[in-house]
């Protein structure tokens, strides 16, 4: 530019011709990351470990799994706050929340403690995040009856069932993005409905969340490792 400039007597400095470019909305912005932090785990409240290592989880409502990720609404972000029962793979809470804040995950807890059987002996998995170390969210916990587990470090593959039922629902079920928070919120139940009742799973021989319950409440022949080392971490990071 500087040759064109000086053929045509222009003088300007480096500083005020990047002003002007800017005040004419010319320059190009440099783009930033799209993909939006769900887990802050730098946090004093407790944390309590891994009870899933090693498990065979054979019993619906033996392990349920929750985790949160993220889905595009306007220009921003909303959050989707998941709990799934581990052997069927049946999502058993939900909900889209506008911020990362505790609300969410206590309203996926109270629709999934809405299904749990009184006799059953339940532990509750998830990541180190503030909201699932909450002193609200420990408390619903404790009060019912149920144990907690959490991941000890960043791999997925400690929470891998969660973050495969994440996977599959952002690229089979959702759409791309949303147009508003209302809208995410009016989808999802017609998301989550078509994943519990018709998807079938490979991890399941094919069988549906309800055909597994069915044979999970008849019969225990059938077991799931809570983690699934061989999986490829690129599976996971959807």
């Amino acid at each position: 530019m500087k040759d064109f400039f000086e053929r045509h007597g222009f003088s300007v400095g480096r500083d005020e011709f990047f002003d002007l470019l800017r005040d004419q909305q010319l320059l190009i912005r440099r783009r930033q990351s799209r993909k939006p932090r769900t887990t802050f785990s730098s946090h004093w409240l407790r944390k309590y470990p891994n009870l899933l290592v090693n498990l065979l989880i054979d019993r619906p409502h033996q392990v349920w799994v929750s985790d949160i990720t993220y889905i595009v609404v306007g220009n921003g972000f909303a959050y989707l706050f998941l709990l799934t029962d581990a052997y069927s793979r049946k999502i058993i809470g939900y909900a889209v929340e506008g911020s990362l804040g505790t609300e969410g995950a206590t309203k996926a807890l109270k629709m999934a403690l809405s299904q749990k059987p009184a006799a059953a002996k339940t532990i509750h998995h998830s990541d180190r995040g503030v909201q699932y170390c909450s002193y609200d969210y420990v408390d619903r916990l404790n009060k019912s009856k149920m144990s907690i587990s959490m991941t000890q470090n960043s791999d997925l593959r400690e929470n891998a069932i969660a973050e495969r039922v994440n996977g599959i629902l952002k690229r089979e079920l959702l759409q791309k993005s949303y147009a508003t928070l209302a809208d995410a919120q009016a989808h999802l139940p017609k998301v989550i409905s078509i994943y519990d009742v018709e998807r079938p799973h490979l991890s399941l021989d094919f069988m549906t969340a309800p055909a597994a319950r069915t044979l999970g409440s008849t019969q225990s022949g059938r077991g799931v490792k809570a983690t699934v080392e061989k999986l490829p971490l690129q599976v996971l990071k959807s």
